[in-house]
């Protein structure tokens, strides 16, 4: 059913929870995985501007992103990653739109029943509204 399967990271422990459902379904499904962790960039600001701060993010995400490549590949998963600069949501979707992604599985946070409607505004809640395929919320 699902072939290629994308996981949103963050590099936070909650991360770990989706990526282990995500390495039973890829297994089951003999899916790949693309791993995605996607660097917030400062709006109206050139790359150039910040240079260093953006370098020195991008080393810290090659190491921990290196760790959990291992842990996929150590689970017998075909993996890809990739490290993007932008706006988490638009990256996320563009990269699963141009590369055949056909299940997004991420980490969400359960809801306050009390204010649901603060929780409109985060990352899951967008992609999964606007993903053109189906996405998996761990909590």
């Amino acid at each position: 059913m699902f072939k290629h399967i994308l996981v949103p990271v963050d590099f936070t422990p909650k991360n770990r929870k989706a990526l282990e459902i995500t390495l039973q379904v890829a297994a089951q499904e003999k899916a790949r995985v693309s791993l995605l962790h996607v660097v917030e960039s400062i709006e109206d600001a050139t790359f150039e501007e910040f240079r260093d701060f953006y370098t020195g993010l991008q080393k810290s995400a090659d190491k921990k992103m290196a760790g959990l490549v291992a842990f996929c590949e150590n689970r017998g998963v075909q993996v890809t990653d990739k490290i993007a600069f932008g706006n988490r949501v638009k990256e996320i979707l563009n990269y699963a739109s141009e590369t055949g992604v056909d299940l997004i599985v991420m980490s969400s946070h359960k809801l306050h029943l009390d204010e649901p409607s603060r929780d409109w505004g985060t990352i899951s809640y967008k992609i999964g509204i606007l993903s053109q395929c189906p996405v998996l919320l761990v909590k």
